[in-house]
């Protein structure tokens, strides 16, 4: 339902949707182990859904029920692809759909989409309207959002907020930084804080996300109280920590157990779809912090299957691997 995020908690903390990470897999991981108030999909292209692409770009979309609310990331710069996108992916069951305006890969920005949005406030305006049309052509009742950053070159929040929460769209992420700053510098939550005070003075609903360099949850309910925002994205924080928003921390042994389940998982769900060497992004994440890391990582990094990970693991001398 539309009006899901009404129901959430103050504040509440949302998985970032991050290309190659957050895939059904880990998904399927992070629900078992510690679920966030909210599942991202990761980004996918709206133009490849609405083509031949859709057989290949389909696994993005895969979701269990359990993993809900959950909410589909699209990108495009091109409204009717757009529209016809959110139709299909509305059909899907997800609760919401939201559109990247933030992203600075240079493949997805050269075809106008991401984070070049922001540089293109009337095509935003399009493709926000073309997901609302194309939630409409499907007769169901889904949210739209949008995740965005707080400027391309500088900052441009005075300008490019407000319209954006002119727009009437449910809730808006804003990664403390510029599209110039990439990841380089601190994110700068003041940045967030002044999003709410706008929205405030607006006088609407939309709820509002801060995301941007948060290690945990203690951190992000300080940023939330901090900034008055409603709730909070994690990203990176979670490699390698299924637990973290269950507030738990690991030990060596159960790291690396799930580290195994985790492997095969990606192996049985995505096998036929995605290389094998998607997954080895997680290795140095979960074998980290404990004497001979450094060794193990070096044998995994070796690995072609969820069969050979095991067995590198199983195998291993030391006392703290799972036996």
């Amino acid at each position: 339902m539309k009006n899901f995020w009404e129901k959430l908690p103050k504040p509440f903390f949302c998985l970032a949707p991050m290309a190659d990470v957050t895939d059904t897999a880990f998904r399927r991981i992070i629900t078992k182990y510690g679920k966030p108030d909210v599942f991202w999909t990761e980004f996918t292209s709206a133009d490849g859904l609405v083509s031949g692409g859709r057989k290949v770009l389909k696994s993005n979309l895969f979701f269990r029920k359990i993993e809900k609310p959950i909410i589909a990331q699209l990108f495009s710069s091109n409204p009717e692809k757009m529209r016809q996108a959110a139709k299909y992916v509305a059909g899907l069951g997800f609760d919401g759909i939201d559109i990247n305006m933030g992203c600075p890969d240079k493949s997805i920005e050269k075809q106008g989409a991401g984070a070049a949005m922001m540089k293109d406030m009337k095509k935003a305006g399009h493709i926000i309207q073309a997901v609302k049309d194309g939630i409409k052509d499907s007769g169901k009742k889904v949210s739209i959002s949008v995740k965005t950053r707080v400027g391309y070159n500088k900052n441009q929040l005075e300008e490019w907020i407000p319209f954006l929460l002119s727009q009437k769209i449910d809730a808006l992420t804003i990664h403390a930084r510029t599209r110039k700053e990439m990841s380089k510098v601190p994110a700068n939550w003041d940045y967030v804080k002044r999003a709410v005070e706008i929205r405030n003075k607006m006088k609407i609903k939309t709820k509002i996300i801060g995301n941007g360099d948060v290690k945990d949850i203690k951190d992000g309910k300080r940023k939330a109280k901090e900034t008055g925002c409603d709730g909070i994205m994690i990203g990176r924080a979670i490699f390698g920590n299924p637990w973290l928003f269950a507030g738990k921390i690991p030990t060596t042994k159960e790291k690396l157990k799930v580290l195994i389940e985790h492997t095969k998982l990606f192996e049985k769900l995505l096998g036929k779809s995605r290389n094998f060497a998607v997954m080895k992004k997680h290795f140095k994440a979960y074998v980290n912090g404990f004497d001979g890391a450094k060794e193990l990582r070096v044998k995994l990094m070796q690995t072609n299957s969820a069969k050979e990970v095991e067995k590198v693991i199983l195998g291993s001398p030391t006392s703290e691997y799972p036996k």
